[in-house]
């Protein structure tokens, strides 16, 4: 196998003083050969260590395609542990909602109401006026499917008792979308879209991350 480390570090540009950090992940992305036992094709694997206290072992495809990323629509929608069909939002996901139970004011600034609906659209705005030549496509997970395996270890705090989770990290699903754009000259680009269901109050709330990374030149 063959794999390159990643280091993910997030935080939040309202919060004073500037650069206070949220999330430190350090990781490795790898290329896996195909296998005969058991019979599967060349897949991808992303190992992380979250400060959260969980540690993912996601894995997943990679494809290839000319043209620009389909981006599907995704939501926060908790829903109760184990049955996503009764998944609805609270009143707090509307902006214009007063609540005492959200983070209201300089706290939001650059926050709207459609990030709050469909966090992806911060990507497909990204891609308004830009020609995507080529995509890659990384698509990831910690469930047995697409690639048999995978998982996630939480700290005993996380896990929770009898009383049920204290936010359990159990499932995690990711796609990275690796974007060559057309300029002089081009710009290799960056974009993502990661959901981590939590598990705790007998619900599964979706923490979803995007991002959108340019390299810089030279």
């Amino acid at each position: 196998m063959f794999g390159l480390r990643y280091l993910q570090q997030i935080s939040d540009a309202n919060i004073q003083p500037p650069n206070n950090g949220l999330h430190v992940e350090p990781g490795l992305w790898l290329n896996v050969p195909a296998t005969t036992n058991p019979m599967v094709s060349a897949s991808i694997a992303r190992l992380a260590t979250i400060p959260h206290g969980t540690t993912v072992l996601a894995q997943g495809i990679a494809s290839q395609a000319t043209g620009g990323p389909s981006i599907p629509a995704t939501n926060l929608n908790p829903f109760s542990i184990g049955n996503p069909t009764t998944a609805s939002p609270f009143p707090e996901q509307n902006l214009a909602t007063e609540t005492d139970f959200r983070t209201s004011g300089p706290g939001l600034t650059g926050i709207t109401q459609s990030m709050i609906d469909n966090p992806n659209s911060a990507l497909e705005q990204k891609l308004q006026g830009q020609t995507v030549l080529s995509t890659v496509t990384l698509q990831v997970s910690s469930s047995d499917l697409p690639v048999e395996g995978g998982g996630l270890a939480n700290t005993a705090f996380l896990a929770g008792g009898a009383a049920g989770p204290n936010a359990n990290a159990a499932l995690v699903t990711a796609t990275f979308w690796l974007e060559t754009i057309q300029g002089t000259p081009n710009v290799f680009q960056l974009q993502y879209s990661q959901s981590v269901l939590l598990n705790f109050n007998g619900l599964s709330w979706p923490h979803v991350s995007v991002a959108t990374l340019q390299l810089s030149p030279g």
